[in-house]
C-alpha cells in the first residue's frame, strides 16, 4: 500500500482520534501480548545489564564477549582490534547476621562494593569457527518492517535480538560523537518498532533534550499514529499505548490525555518527518515503499 496519500493533513486527524479514544480507556482493546525474540540466546552479552548492552550497541555490534568467551566457541581476536569497555560489579559475600555468641553465621549476602572496567570484543573483530546462523523467519520479519527504508536512509542500524528482560522490549541508541544510531528490537512487535523510529525522528527535530516523560509519550503516541496511518489498527495497540503513556503521566502527576495534548505538536512533527522521508524515497524509487 502506498503511503503517499497519507502524508500531511491526516496526521493531525489521527492524533486527535487517538487522544479522544484515550478519554475512555475502558473501551480500548486489550494490550497485545509481546512475542519475545529468542534467537542467539547463548550469547553472554544477552545476560548483561541493559547499560552494558547499550555500550555494546553504541559500539556498532550486537555480540561482544571477552577473549576467553570467544575462545570457548572457537574464535580469536583479530590483530589490531580495539576493545569495547563495559562495567563489571565488584562484589563481596558478607554474613547476614551474627549468632548469640557474636560469631558470624553461615548465611551470607552479596553486596556490590563498586565497579571495574573490563574489555570485550565485537564479533566483527573476531575470526574462526562460524556462529549459529540467524533464524530465517526472524530475518524475514525484519525485512518486512514498515518504513524500514526510512531507517536505512537515516543510516540507522536495525537489529532484532533477545534483550533478556521483559521490561525492555526495544531501545533506540545514538552516539553524537561517532555519528552512530541503532534500533534494537527484543520483540516481534510493530508498535515497539514504530516507537523507536519516532525516537529517531525526535532526535532529528530536537536532539531528545526534553524530559523523559515527554520523549516517551511522543514516541508511544507517534508510533500508534504511524500504524493507524498505515492501516495497521490492530498493531497500533491502543490499549498498550494508553497503559504506557499513563505510566509516565503518573510520574508527573498528570492525566494521560493532558500528557498527549502537551506533546501534540512534537508528535505530529515526528510523524510527518518520517512520512515525508518515506514519500521522498517513494518518489525516487516508486517500488521501494510498502506497508
Amino acid at each position: 500500500m502506498s503511503i503517499m496519500k497519507l502524508y500531511g493533513k491526516h496526521t493531525q486527524t489521527v492524533v486527535n482520534k487517538i487522544i479522544d479514544a484515550f478519554k475512555h480507556p475502558q473501551q480500548l482493546p486489550k494490550v497485545l501480548a509481546p512475542i519475545f525474540i529468542h534467537a542467539d540466546e547463548d550469547s553472554p552479552c544477552r545476560k548483561w545489564s541493559m547499560y552494558n548492552q547499550l555500550l555494546v550497541a553504541l559500539a556498532g555490534t550486537v555480540d561482544a564477549r571477552g577473549i576467553k568467551q570467544w575462545k570457548s566457541v572457537g574464535r580469536s581476536i583479530k590483530r589490531g582490534s580495539k576493545a569495547i569497555w563495559i562495567l563489571a560489579p565488584m562484589t563481596k559475600r558478607i554474613p547476614t547476621k551474627q549468632d548469640s555468641n557474636g560469631e558470624d553465621n553461615e548465611e551470607k549476602r552479596t553486596v556490590i562494593l563498586g565497579f571495574r572496567s573490563i574489555s570485550v570484543f565485537a564479533v566483527e573483530d573476531t575470526e574462526g569457527e562460524p556462529l549459529p546462523e540467524a533464524d530465517p523467519s526472524q530475518k524475514a520479519w525484519m525485512d518486512q518492517l514498515p518504513l524500514l527504508e526510512v531507517a536505512e536512509q537515516w543510516q540507522i542500524k536495525v537489529d532484532a535480538i533477545p534483550l533478556g528482560k521483559e521490561n525492555c522490549l526495544g531501545y533506540y541508541a545514538h552516539n553524537n560523537t561517532l555519528d552512530y544510531e541503532k534500533i534494537v528490537l527484543g520483540v516481534e512487535n510493530l508498535s515497539t518498532w514504530c516507537h523507536e523510529l519516532i525516537h529517531a525522528a525526535d532526535k532529528r527535530l530536537g536532539g531528545l533534550k526534553e524530559k523523559k516523560w515527554h520523549r516517551e509519550v511522543v514516541a508511544e503516541l507517534g508510533g500508534a499514529v504511524l500504524l493507524q496511518l498505515l492501516g495497521r489498527d490492530h498493531d497500533a495497540d491502543l490499549g498498550g499505548a494508553y497503559d504506557y503513556i499513563q505510566s509516565y503521566a503518573m510520574q508527573e502527576k498528570m492525566d494521560p490525555v493532558r500528557a498527549c495534548i502537551l506533546t501534540l505538536n512534537r508528535t505530529c512533527d515526528c510523524v510527518d518527518l518520517i512520512l515525508n522521508a518515506a514519500k521522498q524515497i517513494q518518489v525516487q524509487s516508486p517500488l521501494a515503499v510498502s506497508a
